[in-house]
């Protein structure tokens, strides 16, 4: 890809609380730039976007979905990313990739708290934001008050670039501040067709005023608008633009606009903002990652001439294929040709090179730096991996996986469906890096966790959808932890004869409590003197091992400091086989003795009620345990943080929908793990 074509690309993102409307509003970018040519709608099950079966019954983005489009003369690749908690490793796997995103928020909800999630996701890649306020012609909406929630919520500096224009109290078009001009849609032609036009006389003042104070803003970040501002010059509408992308890339500023994505309003200025606000591959700094033979950090910029290193995001099985989604940052790929997984240390094979539309496809024969493409063919490539130039290698960051907080017994109805039950976990296991899959050998089941109850849900529609496996189902359990409330010494040893050779090992180990959300910390106070550094290691891997099965329920041990403070060598009969044990013994047997207790996931849960049922949903949440962190009231709703330990989540939603007229909503995400 030339410099010039790479500068005109644009890889974003649409990010968003649970029925924000961020499907709507992609569906309205492909429509007015000419991608489809008629508009899907989520309520309808038609969203081009939501392809898959489960999407389109649920109304919900589950999977996220790359498209590209035109507009400008710009070529922008979209990711549509899920809103529900249950998927965020949809959009944390997205984020990774993506060079900018569009943030949608409803008018009436403001700051949700799954749109809280995703923003901090963001801002942990570094990626320039820029939101939409949508849902404007809902009775309730307040863009100012949203607004100020972001200010409250949000380190970058929410500036409106719009602000509504209402006739009668119903949203008619927006005021752009840069442009100082009135947009209105034609509804005749779906939104397709706008106007601008003067700004009527009665919003001259209002204009004037947050136009001032877009300055101001800018003015405190930017010299060259400062100065201008000070000398009371003119400041002409290319110097705006161009301040508010350099703040914007910098991620000091969020340009804000609004409109109604359902009623074809706002659509087409957000477009604008891409171009005009989000950065380019070009303009990304070089990607890092690390040599694996000189373990030395090296840099790859934005270009074809550079050598290749792409990221796999994102696995997934087409009717039986394999599909890899990459990202490319440089270089280029070309079908047919060998490629080197560094991750893996393995050569693949490109068979083919494909363009996404959601679920359809257009082949192309190369690929290059910037692009975002489906690669078919790759046989070990799992998420998370780097491919790169094999003379040239390099492995980038990888992605952070979230650990399973619920687990499901599933068992095979006939021993037929036992093979292809295996079979297709194994295949959905490859494109979800969250959900684990663990088989016991005493009940002879398959335990399958993950994220919340939806996604096992999710999961065994579809072993029974796709893969024709009959299963029965367990209850969903809940996945504790273990851990230590006392400290204590404890010393092992292995001494036995196996076959010809005599193992030998001796280890004395200090446990601790640690802070909760610490994991495992062990620390070697061992001198090389006592034992020989070469089996210093292997205990530290014995002690690992014993932690995955604790002392009361066999649950993993975390939160727990370990000093590996002793022990002795005997020449000729310590071996590593010894040390591991004796280390694997002495921890197993501490934790027994240090006041052991379990653990469980304890949730933040949100919930919209209207306030006439609040006195219930409030009693409610006591009956479960829970405890209510604050209430705030935003008439009519008031909106409830709370926080529950999971196992009281199980139905809900059924509670809630019946003390409150099938009204209210919530949403839940895992927060830590605390004393059961």
């Amino acid at each position: 890809m030339a410099g010039g074509k790479l500068s005109k690309t644009r890889n974003i993102g649409i990010i968003a609380h649970i029925d924000a409307g961020k499907t709507t509003v992609t569906e309205r970018i492909l429509y007015y730039t000419g991608k489809t040519h008629k508009l899907g709608e989520v309520h309808d099950g038609e969203a081009v976007m939501d392809w898959m079966a489960q999407e389109q019954e649920r109304g919900i983005t589950i999977t996220s979905a790359v498209t590209t489009c035109l507009w400008k003369d710009y070529e922008i690749h979209i990711i549509d990313t899920p809103g529900h908690v249950d998927f965020t490793i949809e959009v944390e796997r997205s984020l990774r990739v993506l060079d900018g995103v569009v943030a949608v928020f409803c008018a009436v909800g403001g700051v949700e708290p799954q749109s809280e999630t995703v923003w901090h996701q963001a801002d942990k890649y570094r990626v320039p934001k820029i939101a939409f306020i949508n849902k404007m012609d809902r009775v309730g909406a307040d863009y100012y008050g949203a607004i100020q929630m972001m200010r409250d919520r949000f380190t970058s500096i929410p500036l409106p670039i719009q602000i509504p224009y209402t006739k009668n109290e119903a949203f008619q078009g927006v005021i752009d501040l840069i442009e100082q001009k009135l947009i209105t849609w034609d509804e005749n032609t779906l939104g397709f067709s706008y106007d601008t036009s003067d700004i009527p006389s009665d919003m001259l003042t209002e204009t004037a005023a947050y136009r001032e104070r877009l300055i101001e803003t800018l003015a405190e970040i930017d010299d060259v608008i400062a100065e201008k501002y000070l000398e009371g010059t003119g400041i002409t509408e290319k110097e705006l633009i161009e301040s508010l992308r350099i703040a914007a890339l910098s991620l000091r500023v969020v340009p804000v606009m609004c409109g109604t994505a359902l009623r074809n309003k706002g659509i087409q200025p957000v477009l604008d903002s891409v171009i005009r606000f989000l950065p380019s591959p070009a303009d990304m700094p070089p990607v890092e990652g690390i040599n694996p033979i000189t373990k030395e950090v090296e840099k790859r910029h934005s270009s074809v001439k550079d050598p290749l290193a792409a990221l796999a995001f994102k696995v997934m099985l087409d009717e039986g294929r394999k599909m890899t989604y990459m990202r490319i940052y440089s270089g280029k790929m070309k079908a047919g040709e060998d490629i080197y997984n560094a991750s893996k240390e393995k050569k693949e094979k490109v068979s083919r090179l494909l363009k996404m539309h959601a679920n359809k496809r257009e082949r192309v024969s190369e690929a290059g730096a910037g692009d975002i493409i489906a690669v078919v063919g790759l046989k070990d490539t799992s998420t998370g991996d780097t491919i790169c130039d094999e003379n040239h290698p390099i492995i980038l960051e990888r992605i952070e996986f979230y650990e399973p907080v619920i687990s499901q017994a599933i068992e095979a109805k006939t021993p037929g469906d036992q093979e292809r039950l295996l079979f297709a976990l194994e295949k959905l296991a490859s494109e979800d890096p969250t959900l684990k899959i663990k088989y016991d050998d005493e009940t002879a089941q398959t335990i399958i966790s993950g994220m919340g109850e939806l996604h096992l849900e999710i999961v065994i529609d579809r072993l029974i959808r796709e893969f024709h496996t009959n299963v029965n189902i367990g209850k969903p359990k809940v996945v504790y932890r273990e851990t230590i409330e006392k400290e204590t010494e404890v010393e092992e040893t292995f001494d036995r004869k196996l076959g010809d050779k005599k193992h030998f090992g001796h280890v004395v180990l200090h446990l601790e409590p640690g802070e909760r959300g610490g994991g495992l910390v062990i620390t070697d106070e061992i001198g090389s003197d006592v034992i020989p550094p070469e089996f210093h290691a292997i205990m530290e891997e014995g002690i690992r091992d014993a932690s995955l099965s604790g002392a009361i329920a066999g649950y993993p041990v975390v939160d727990v400091i370990i000093r590996m403070i002793g022990g002795s060598f005997r020449e000729g009969e310590s071996t590593e086989l010894g040390y591991r044990i004796a280390a694997s013994t002495a921890f197993s047997n501490g934790c027994s003795r240090a006041q052991p207790v379990l653990l469980e996931p304890i949730v933040e849960v949100d919930i919209i009620t209207p306030g006439e049922f609040m006195g219930e949903v409030i009693g409610n949440i006591n009956a479960r345990k829970g405890e209510v962190e604050r209430i705030n009231h935003k008439d009519p709703v008031s909106e409830i943080k709370a926080r529950v330990p999971l196992k009281q989540m199980f139905g809900y939603s059924t509670d809630l929908r019946s003390v409150t007229q099938g009204r209210g909503t919530f949403s839940m995400q895992f927060l830590k793990y605390d004393k059961a």
